[in-house]
């Protein structure tokens, strides 16, 4: 039983500590984390491959989990929990199969991202972070998955899903529940979340072929390098506004040209010294 007092704050008695692994799973683990631990210098360097592979176990980070690895690196549970709630890619509650993370960074959202994430809750029923209840599908919006030029993009366990719509993005997670064979847009084939977490622990991914599976970037991403190599086509003139024809062939332009209207200089105070800024001018008088 606890108590309260006036303010709120609980007066129970602090957590009884975990419940250690089944001896088996315990056993299994420990080889893992040896192995895991030997490469590095530094043991306490370990610690983000030990969430993985706790992880990797229960399909989250459990107190089970951060006890293990205070164990295995002889750190306090403190400094295992410090590090397992900063990181994003450690569940602290029991999620899905498939972790769907729907980008609502600038590009996406601007692309379609926003109305994506918001057609997929009401779909599933389910808010951020929330799992449907036949435990599939755990739905959260994600900051950057760092392919803006497929925009809007979605990640189903870390692969990618490119130029994505509201009814793809449903078609998707409707095979992901049904059991129907989900393929990345690029990259390795689709496996579940404690499947990813054993991989992003460092241990190879023995599945037939996925090694071999890549996805590179695509032409937007590339058009800086290939302008450095100067492979690049030379750019095409765009004129301000109404201006000029629109079969103007490509050609290196004058200094009087501009690839934009918005990088032709303009009149301001700071250019123009005939015409300061000053209190007047500000107030509009």
């Amino acid at each position: 039983m606890t108590t309260s007092s006036p303010e709120g704050v609980s007066l129970g008695m602090p957590q009884l500590p975990p419940p250690d692994y089944p001896d088996d799973v315990r056993a299994r683990l420990e080889a893992d984390a040896r192995e895991l631990i030997a490469r590095y210098p530094d043991s306490r360097s370990a610690l983000l491959p030990l969430l993985h592979l706790v992880q990797s176990e229960e399909g989250h980070v459990t107190r089970t989990g951060m006890q293990f690895c205070a164990d295995m690196l002889d750190l306090t549970t403190a400094e295992v929990t410090a590090v397992a709630t900063f990181y994003t890619m450690y569940r602290r509650k029991p999620s899905g199969d498939y972790q769907v993370g729907v980008c609502t960074n600038t590009l996406c959202a601007v692309m379609g991202g926003d109305a994506i994430f918001e057609a997929l809750q009401e779909h599933l029923g389910v808010g951020n972070g929330e799992t449907t209840d036949d435990g599939k599908v755990t739905l959260e919006h994600i900051e950057c998955n760092a392919a803006c030029d497929f925009a809007p993009v979605v990640m189903v366990n870390w692969e990618f899903f490119d130029n994505q719509t509201p009814g793809s993005a449903k078609r998707l997670v409707d095979d992901l529940r049904s059991g129907a064979q989900v393929e990345p847009t690029r990259g390795a084939p689709l496996c579940t979340f404690k499947e990813t977490a054993r991989i992003l622990a460092g241990f190879p991914d023995e599945r037939p072929g996925a090694v071999d599976a890549t996805g590179g970037a695509g032409p937007a991403s590339l058009i800086g390098l290939r302008l450095a190599k100067g492979e690049a086509s030379p750019a095409r003139v765009v004129h301000p506004r109404a201006g000029g024809p629109e079969d103007t062939q490509p050609h290196d332009p004058s200094p009087s040209e501009h690839l934009s209207s918005h990088d032709a200089p303009q009149q301001t105070s700071a250019s123009d010294p005939a015409h300061p800024a000053g209190p007047s001018a500000e107030e509009g008088e």
